[in-house]
């Protein structure tokens, strides 16, 4: 796998931070909001990784919980090709709020096989 087709963690943060910021920079947290912050927050992020122009099909989720002292604790288990694919965790918070972005990037480039004749 060529360097510029691996999955890149910074990369990938620098995209998703960049978007949290343009989206909840200077806000309240307000539940009537937290959907069209979510989309938003997605939206931005797929353009800006579609722009890597890596080989990758990418997931999101975006969890955005008001800042009250709750706890919040989130846990995933893949199952894919560990030398291909990958996931970047990207926190954010404010005075009011919590965002955890977490991106799945799923490599489309399929390994060529041999097949026996």
């Amino acid at each position: 796998m060529d360097f510029q087709d691996e999955f890149s963690v910074e990369d990938v943060e620098t995209v998703v931070k960049s978007a949290i910021g343009v989206v909840l920079n200077d806000t309240m947290y307000n539940p009537k909001k937290v959907n069209d912050w979510s989309n938003s927050i997605i939206d931005t992020s797929l353009k800006g990784l579609q722009s890597l122009n890596r080989p990758y099909k990418y997931a999101i989720s975006i969890i955005i919980m008001q800042k009250n002292g709750a706890g919040l604790i989130t846990v995933v288990s893949p199952f894919w090709d560990t030398s291909k694919d990958g996931l970047c965790k990207v926190t954010w918070e404010n005075s009011t709020m919590h965002c955890i972005a977490t991106v799945f990037g799923m490599s489309v480039n399929i390994d060529s096989q041999e097949i026996d004749q």
